[in-house]
């Protein structure tokens, strides 16, 4: 808009600078040039012929420059065969004579003699009883017409300045004054995204609010959209574990060959249908933009299970910042810390390590470190595979860190496997989006 208003201005600007100059500058040239056939007109006037063929005065003319010598104000008589009859202004010097000028016409011309430069008024008139054609001339030194069109030209290019810095001053006030609204639009969009507010406020002027009002249409949707596919996933989970249910006990007793393969793909599928329902799950609460959930009192809610499932053998450890909140919904945060710090009971020497912090005003990471084995960095990468095990003396499917790598990357954040700096096995990070602290922070 600036840009556009700026090239817009200059343009017009520049023509009607142009226009100006020019006619301003006409009109000063021919107030000179008036001036100059007045002069003209008044020698003519004033001139006879004398009894004895002399050019002659009847009256002095008025302005004393003439008999002064490079006064600037010069007068010229000129007759074919004769030598001119000059001003004594002219002193030594002499005006060309132009002979294009036609009978009774007027010609301006601009004559360069010595160092001045002249703006000469010339015509051809007889004078009452004498045939003769005489030549009758007026100069003046132009440097003062000269000086006169720059000191214009000087105001109008200033004037027209500061015209056109006071129209890219307002085209600038009214783009920030005017685009001030979107600006409000881009903010509270930004506090929807944080989880800060469920909706953006529709107190706008008339051209924005509908927008507003699109927007939180669109908010509601997503919302929608969010809450069927959670439904839906729910309910596909329970379709399915139900019979395989019934599978598993049919052929829990049995060693026969079928029951053994009835159970081993059941098993296949759970996993599949585990991993799955749980990127569903995500992929559906993620269109919720506004979701945040506190992280400290998750971890505190998943210490106690963990510790309860493995009573009296694993003690888990809470440390870091207990106010930071994750932009995403608490039942996949809680999938996703719980499988590690599950993992970390289950494979570990018995004490877990759970660690909180901010990374960066945007990211948070859940550090949880184990006293086990650790692994080795080959293994490492082979762990985020569905279904891989490197203790198959446990309970389990072999999904957790798929799911919440998978899960992680849904919300734009990841996990890396590491080594535990203070006890000495595995240390897994967890990379979430953060949610801003516009609200409320909770503590433990």
């Amino acid at each position: 808009m600036l840009a556009i208003a700026a090239a817009w201005v200059g343009v017009m600007l520049l023509i009607g600078g142009f226009v100006l100059d020019r006619t301003v500058a006409a009109i000063i040239v021919d107030n000179f040039d008036a001036q100059l056939e007045s002069r003209l007109d008044a020698m003519i006037a004033s001139v006879e012929l004398s009894e004895e063929g002399e050019l002659r005065y009847a009256r002095p003319l008025s302005d004393q420059r003439y008999l002064e010598p490079y006064s600037q104000l010069y007068w010229q008589i000129s007759r074919k065969g004769q030598a001119p009859y000059r001003s004594r202004s002219l002193w030594d010097r002499q005006l060309p004579v132009d002979t294009s000028v036609q009978k009774d016409g007027l010609l301006f011309t601009d004559v360069q003699l010595g160092e001045e430069l002249l703006r000469v008024i010339e015509r051809d008139a007889t004078l009452p009883g004498v045939p003769v054609m005489f030549h009758f001339q007026i100069a003046q030194d132009r440097s003062g017409l000269d000086a006169q069109l720059a000191r214009v030209r000087t105001t109008v290019l200033v004037s027209l300045g500061v015209l056109g810095l006071g129209l890219l001053i307002l085209a600038a006030l009214q783009a920030v004054y005017g685009l001030r609204p979107l600006r409000r639009v881009r903010a509270e969009i930004a506090a929807v995204r944080s989880g800060a507010v469920q909706r953006v406020s529709t107190d706008y002027v008339s051209e924005v609010t509908p927008l507003m009002h699109g927007i939180n249409e669109l908010l509601e949707q997503a919302e929608d959209q969010a809450d069927a596919a959670r439904r839906h996933a729910g309910n596909l989970a329970h379709a399915l574990k139900t019979p395989m249910t019934v599978l598993v006990n049919e052929s829990a007793d049995k060693d026969t060959p079928l029951a053994i393969t009835v159970r081993r793909q059941i098993m296949s599928m759970r996993r599949h249908v585990d991993h799955h329902l749980a990127r569903a799950r995500a992929l559906g609460r993620r269109g919720a933009l506004n979701m945040r959930s506190s992280v400290w009192p998750s971890l505190e809610a998943l210490r106690r299970t963990v510790e309860r499932m493995y009573p009296g053998a694993v003690t888990i450890d809470l440390d870091g910042a207990d106010n930071l909140d994750f932009l995403g919904e608490r039942q996949d945060l809680e999938e996703m810390a719980g499988n590690l710090i599950d993992n970390a009971a289950k494979y570990g020497g018995g004490r877990v390590f759970v660690t909180v912090k901010a990374e960066t005003d945007d990211v948070l990471v859940i550090e949880v470190e184990d006293d086990g084995p650790g692994i080795s960095p080959d293994e490492r990468a082979s762990l985020f595979q569905r279904g891989a095990r490197l203790d198959t003396d446990k309970p389990g499917t072999g999904l957790g860190l798929a799911i919440v790598r998978d899960v992680a990357e849904i919300y734009g954040g990841r996990v890396e496997l590491g080594e535990s700096d203070d006890l000495g096995g595995l240390c897994a990070r967890l990379f979430l989006p953060r949610a801003d602290q516009q609200g409320s922070s909770m503590s433990a």
